[in-house]
């Protein structure tokens, strides 16, 4: 999940990062201080996000075995066909080819369901984590008096280089499980 910045921010962005904002917004008191996140593994790593994908893998295993078996059918008849095309009469063997053709395409589409299932249910819970996740960065900011915060996770990232110590993936991550983890999740 990553944020871009765009048009106005992008731009306000980058003189607060090359030190130009301060001379755009008068004499600053406090200094220009700078963090990054990496907002998907601070999700993924959190206790909520962790239980939101193991219940997404259970959720998504029998779906699995099944489709499994079902491939596995398919692939069985397949051989059938292919090793009895001298035994079986023409009839049969068309009536075989349409069985697997068939079978095939309801796989296809069931597959094509769950996955967009599975990932409609994945959108939904990182959409509620990440909220929940912007309210801890933005308190964590605020009481640590970072100035600005910028996304380093996504491939938009606009990070070139940061330091290690202005990271605060991990912090962020242990305040989230404070403010949001009940004891034993």
């Amino acid at each position: 999940m990553g944020f871009k910045l765009q048009g106005k921010k992008k731009v306000l962005a980058m003189l607060l990062v090359t030190g130009l904002g301060a001379s755009i917004s008068g004499a600053q008191e406090a200094p220009i201080k700078i963090a990054v996140i990496n907002v998907q593994q601070a999700l993924v790593t959190t206790k909520d996000g962790k239980k939101a994908l193991e219940d997404l893998k259970a959720r998504v295993a029998p779906k699995q075995k099944e489709f499994d078996a079902r491939q596995q059918e398919i692939l069985h008849l397949q051989d059938e066909l292919a090793k009895g095309s001298n035994l079986l009469s023409d009839e049969k063997k068309q009536q075989l080819a349409q069985d697997i053709d068939l079978q095939k395409k309801k796989l296809e589409r069931d597959t094509q369901d769950a996955q967009d299932d599975v990932q409609n249910r994945q959108q939904g819970v990182l959409q509620a984590l990440g909220q929940k996740l912007m309210a801890v960065v933005t308190k964590y900011a605020k009481e640590n008096k970072y100035t600005l915060v910028v996304e380093s996770g996504s491939g938009a990232s606009q990070v070139i280089y940061s330091a290690d110590n202005i990271d605060i993936t991990q912090p962020v991550v242990a305040l989230y499980d404070q403010t949001y983890s009940s004891p034993g999740k």
